[in-house]
């Protein structure tokens, strides 16, 4: 089987040969085969290590694995979804690993994290990585092997107070949580000795050439595609999106020097382009990139785009893409509310919305799937009805045009201005109420699981205590049930649910990830917080004093 996946492979790139003395080192994605060959982040990574010759590089998925040294130096995972810790045990304990940090010894590898989720807020999982390497791969990958080569033949405790010193990387074990109590607030996080920085900053990548994919395969999950990233972050900065807060600043990949070489080196193996970025449509050329795609010679291209902004939906847009095989486009509108989008900072008008909804159809396009949100800080029911109003009259505004609505409930995340505020306990009953409304017009309405949403929050607003939730769910089963058993068996040696999910937290507690710098300081998400909450009405204003 294994064989086979790997086989199907065409690499836009050529590993090097390692030399006698490599490093064995294994990179591995805690998910199957097709879902991470997938992924552009795990792409890229693995094939910066291989074009090392001082790395001797094997692949490892939850369903295959290359040859792999017997002992290994290093071990990375590349994380993108929370819930593939479960994934990270396992694989630790196939590979006769301690799965804690602590108890490993001299001749374990040195267990290395990266990618979104650990970037965002690595301290549930901080008990899993020696190393956790914080932002963008580009330059953070390179300079940790070289400062690992330096430290390669010392004891253990050297090498991670050696690493603890490049930017970017951050070592857990170095650094000591003092809490109140044992299920209260966090009092203070401070590294263990002067040597290790006190806060480690998030590392930014700021070159015009960006990630392309590295290998192309019939065995991905979308089978073929060859991506490109366009842009990286996103310059709206809705108050709730990790994926624009984190990534700042928005930074657009060069038409010339970048996208058109990359793009015209993978259609030479394939005919599936992909765009990629958070707001794709706002690169300055993009009217050049689509011109470009639209030459005679790509005829048989197959194009998708990621999530485009609304008002970026022209008819031309909407042509390229029926003509390449594409039926529908994502927006994401997360409210039918003007007041509710304006809290979120969504610069966006109703009429936008609908006239998306037009062009798309004009275009030639089929189908529309529009993004929402429950439960957002400051919705009460009026908003609700907003949202279906919306719905209704872009239905009407465009007749025959497929009209699909997913929903997710608002979860807090770490490094944005709504850090603070937690999981609406009314979320689940708003998503049922827009279900009940839409399905009769017609609307295929798609929610998010909410108590998915719950656990997602738990995760992104966890701390260290919950590595010993984390074990008793794995035993459980990890459904929703499974946690509020492992939350009952701990209590009173960590905070309840509510503190992690629910609650609203004060803007003078320490966070868990305080020592972890995103690309805005505290300062600035509070300013852009204040901002949000001055659009509330009086009573909730009210509710926002006490809790914030």
């Amino acid at each position: 089987m294994s064989s086979c996946l790997f086989a199907s492979e065409r690499l836009l790139f050529t590993p090097a040969t390692p030399n006698t003395d490599a490093i064995p080192l294994i990179f591995a994605f805690p998910n199957e085969y097709t879902v991470g060959i997938t992924s552009l982040g795990y792409q890229v990574v693995w094939a910066t290590l291989a074009m090392r010759d001082d790395l001797q590089v094997s692949r490892l998925f939850t369903d295959t694995r290359e040859l792999l040294p017997r002992q290994p130096e290093i071990l990375g995972f590349s994380m993108s979804w929370e819930l593939d810790y479960v994934n990270i045990w396992n694989l630790l304990e196939s590979l006769d690993i301690p799965v804690s940090t602590t108890s490993r010894n001299n001749n374990h590898p040195i267990v290395f994290g990266g990618g979104p989720v650990l970037t965002a807020n690595p301290e549930p999982f901080a008990e899993f990585f020696d190393v956790i390497l914080l932002g963008d791969g580009e330059n953070l990958l390179g300079d940790f092997i070289d400062a690992y080569k330096e430290v390669r033949n010392s004891d253990r405790q050297t090498k991670l107070k050696a690493l603890a010193q490049v930017p970017g990387i951050y070592v857990p074990s170095l650094y000591e949580v003092e809490y109140h109590s044992l299920d209260g607030a966090i009092k203070s996080i401070k590294p263990i000795s002067s040597q290790i920085p006190a806060v480690v900053q998030k590392q930014t990548y700021r070159g015009n050439t960006l990630s392309a994919s590295t290998v192309v395969t019939e065995k991905a999950a979308w089978e073929n595609i060859f991506m490109v990233e366009v842009v990286r972050s996103c310059p709206e900065m809705c108050r709730f999106c990790l994926a624009s807060y984190l990534t700042l600043p928005f930074r657009t990949a060069s038409l010339e020097a970048s996208l058109i070489p990359a793009i015209e080196k993978g259609l030479q193996v394939t005919n599936r382009l992909g765009l990629l970025g958070a707001s794709v449509t706002q690169h300055p050329e993009f009217e050049d990139l689509l011109n470009y795609i639209s030459q005679p010679k790509y005829d048989d291209v197959r194009l998708s785009i990621a999530s485009v902004r609304t008002n970026t939906v022209t008819v031309q847009l909407a042509q390229t893409l029926a003509k390449r095989d594409t039926k529908s486009l994502t927006i994401a509108v997360e409210s039918g509310s003007a007041k509710l989008r304006q809290i979120i900072n969504k610069k966006l008008e109703q009429d936008d919305i609908i006239q998306a909804a037009i062009n798309a159809k004009t275009g030639g396009l089929s189908a529309l799937k529009l993004y929402g949100m429950v439960g957002i800080p400051g919705e009460d029911s009026e908003d609700l009805d907003a949202t279906v109003a919306m719905m209704r009259t872009i239905k009407k505004a465009a007749p025959g045009l497929r009209l699909t609505f997913g929903c997710s409930s608002f979860v807090p995340k770490a490094h944005t201005p709504f850090q603070w505020f937690g999981v609406s306990k009314q979320a689940e009953k708003r998503l049922q109420f827009l279900q009940k409304q839409l399905k009769p017009q017609g609307i295929d309405f798609r929610p998010e699981s909410y108590n998915w949403s719950v656990i997602q929050a738990l995760l992104s607003r966890g701390d260290r205590r919950l590595f010993k939730l984390l074990e008793l769910t794995r035993n459980f089963g990890d459904s929703l049930g499974s946690y509020k058993r492992a939350f009952k068996e701990l209590k009173g040696q960590i905070p309840d649910l509510d503190f992690y999910v629910h609650a609203n937290w004060s803007c003078e507690e320490i966070l868990p990830w305080n020592h972890l710098q995103g690309p805005l300081p505290q300062s600035t998400l509070l300013k852009h917080l204040a901002e949000a909450t001055s659009q509330f009405n009086s009573s909730q204003k009210e509710l926002q004093l006490l809790n914030l």
